[in-house]
């Protein structure tokens, strides 16, 4: 299986850097993963409707542009549905069987994701209700999916 991760914004934080490469050092086990990090747009504080929509718009069209056609994208978005660990595990397993050798997830920048994008995705994943900061949820998105491996594979994971 091929995993592309897109993530608007560089990780900046050591202790996020090394909790990345820590799981995408056990994922090598279980799949190719390939993490593409875009440059975020810069922007003020204080943006109207029209400039936040005109950010995502171009964050959207760097996002889509790494996206390939035949990939199943998952779109994380605070309104996706939400699964458990054991619930990704099963819809990642199941794609495998139906052919999707290749899934990207999508992780916005601050503003959230471009309608454009949204409507690309095949999926729309929630993590919980509540915002996370978008360089902390690729760390948490990357221990979920390296879950889902262990979970298919029967093997120990702590709960």
């Amino acid at each position: 299986m091929n995993i592309t991760i897109i993530g608007v914004g560089k990780i900046k934080e050591k202790y996020l850097k090394l909790g990345i490469d820590e799981f995408s050092k056990r994922l090598s086990k279980y799949c190719k993963l390939d993490v593409i990090e875009l440059d975020d747009e810069k922007c003020p504080e204080n943006l109207s409707e029209k400039d936040m929509l005109i950010v995502k718009d171009k964050e959207g069209k760097k996002i889509l542009s790494k996206i390939k056609n035949n990939s199943y994208v998952i779109a994380l978005a605070i309104d996706g549905k939400n699964l458990s660990s054991e619930e990704l595990a099963d819809t990642m397993s199941k794609l495998a069987v139906r052919g999707n050798s290749h899934i990207t997830f999508v992780i916005g920048g601050s503003l959230g994701l471009s309608d454009e994008v949204l409507n690309r995705a095949d999926y729309k994943l929630s993590f919980s209700k509540m915002t996370f900061p978008h360089q902390l949820m690729r760390l948490i998105l990357l221990e979920q999916v390296y879950r889902a491996f262990r979970i298919n594979n029967n093997e120990p994971y702590h709960k």
